[in-house]
């Protein structure tokens, strides 16, 4: 049994929907990042560095994964599936995968803050986010011209980008020029698996719910300026 530590969030939403994709037993641990709960020491005993996700694999006396690029390969690796064995394969996944944990979730992860949260607009910061989030997502759209999935077969490399790619509004970016990637976020948003982790500890509706998004938006403000 896995007990996931998570919020909804592009990090929490990884690991969510990775167990559900791969079959594996969790129980869910509510952890409201805007309470500053993370920073406990109960919890920092697990992730030193307070961020979610985080997983006790329960069957491994207990074992502690932090950080979400870690969390993926070892679920991938426990599960057999969604990792390639032969090395080749492996390698494509993995870089696929540190693309994401390098450049796009923390330019786009910036880019949330200084467009929605941060309570002074500096438009250069806000620029500099988004354009570099910008040009990532066309290194993406480039790949998926021609691939399915960015590494063979469906994988925790797609789950890691699909997890902040389908939220992109909420960085003020449009991909409406990017078909490639606007045909890989809307196939794998359908996906039973996917669509049941991104709902994991809670059902986020932010584009839809205009007064739920300023709401959120408010709590987290104050997380960001603590």
């Amino acid at each position: 049994m896995i007990e996931l530590y998570t919020w909804a969030t592009p990090n929490g939403w990884k690991a969510s929907a990775a167990l559900e994709e791969m079959g594996i037993a969790y129980n869910v641990h509510p952890i409201d990042i805007n309470t500053n709960i993370q920073k406990e020491p109960d919890y920092l005993a697990l992730n030193p560095n307070g961020r979610i996700p985080v997983i006790i694999d329960t069957d491994e006396d207990d074992f502690v994964v932090f950080e979400s690029g870690a969390i993926l390969i070892y679920l991938a690796e426990k599960s057999g599936k969604l990792l390639p064995t032969d090395k080749k394969g492996r390698s494509e996944v993995i870089q696929w995968l540190m693309f994401q944990m390098g450049g796009l979730g923390p330019m786009q992860g910036q880019a949330h803050v200084f467009y929605r949260y941060f309570p002074e607009k500096i438009p250069a910061a806000i620029e500099r986010y988004q354009n570099e989030t910008t040009r990532l997502y066309k290194v993406l759209d480039t790949r998926l011209a021609d691939h399915e999935y960015l590494a063979g077969d469906f994988s925790i490399a797609d789950i890691a980008h699909w997890s902040w790619a389908r939220i992109h509004y909420w960085a003020g970016i449009k991909i409406d020029d990017m078909p490639h990637l606007r045909r890989w976020i809307d196939q794998l948003e359908v996906r039973p698996g996917l669509a049941k982790g991104a709902k994991v500890p809670h059902e986020t509706n932010y584009r839809d719910d205009p007064e739920l998004a300023q709401k959120m938006i408010k709590k987290t403000q104050n997380m960001v300026t603590r």
